[in-house]
């Protein structure tokens, strides 16, 4: 059974679905059958690539919000991530561009390191407040998870996994998600937002009794197209 879950690196609620998913599949009674595939997907790909700003205020700006009030719609977030075991540091988080990082994502999939390398990323960014947006910074966590350093830095450089990140956020649309995360079990059964484990493990359970056209469950939270308005 293929679970698909479509994610960015700098969405909050992605790492905590992350955490939820795992919990769901220690309880399944077949998750060694089970295949996770990271599919790509942009909260906001209006930022130009090599440019990074400040998120707090920005996403002050942008809900007309005090940094006060943000600040402390993010210590919420922060709460419940501290619940999954997640050390969040929002206040002091950096937005970006996250393509590079889709593509090299891609890369650590192919070399069977797909679920190291997204872990990675997602506590480099919400945990360590490391850079994910530009290719050194890229390479040196691939080089962390076991990628050479040349060929992460020769595919970030020529952009030879672009096209699969694009047909990632294209299929997610076909698919009818519009935030993230967003979770597709063997393309019959979804689920949108950080879902409860348990309602995860009840995903798990049906797609594996049977097989029936696309079914969704209410959208838990989750990261909207451009933002993520913790």
């Amino acid at each position: 059974m293929q679970v698909e879950v479509w994610s960015d690196v700098v969405c909050p609620w992605c790492y905590i679905g992350k955490r939820k998913l795992e919990t769901a599949l220690s309880r399944f009674a077949h998750a060694d059958q089970v295949e996770v595939v990271w599919r790509s997907f942009q909260l906001d790909p209006s930022i130009p690539e090599g440019h990074t700003e400040a998120t707090l205020p920005a996403l002050a700006a942008k809900y007309g919000r005090s940094v006060e009030e943000m600040a402390q719609m993010q210590r919420r977030v922060e709460e419940v991530a501290a619940g999954e075991g997640l050390e969040y540091h929002l206040a002091e988080g950096t937005s970006g561009n996250t393509l590079l990082a889709h593509q090299l994502l891609h890369l650590a999939a192919e070399r069977g390191l797909g679920g190291e390398m997204k872990e990675r990323l997602l506590h480099a960014h919400f945990t360590e407040q490391r850079s994910v947006f530009d290719v050194d910074a890229l390479v040196a966590l691939g080089v962390e998870v076991g990628l050479d350093a040349d060929e992460a830095r020769a595919a970030l450089t020529d952009k030879r996994y672009l096209p699969a990140v694009h047909e990632d956020i294209a299929t997610a649309r076909a698919l009818g998600a519009t935030g993230v995360p967003f979770f597709v079990v063997d393309r019959a059964y979804g689920a949108a937002g950080a879902q409860p484990a348990e309602q995860l493990l009840q995903l798990l359970e049906r797609a594996w009794a049977d097989s029936h056209p696309l079914v969704t469950v209410p959208a838990a939270e989750g990261c909207e197209d451009g933002s993520c308005a913790v």
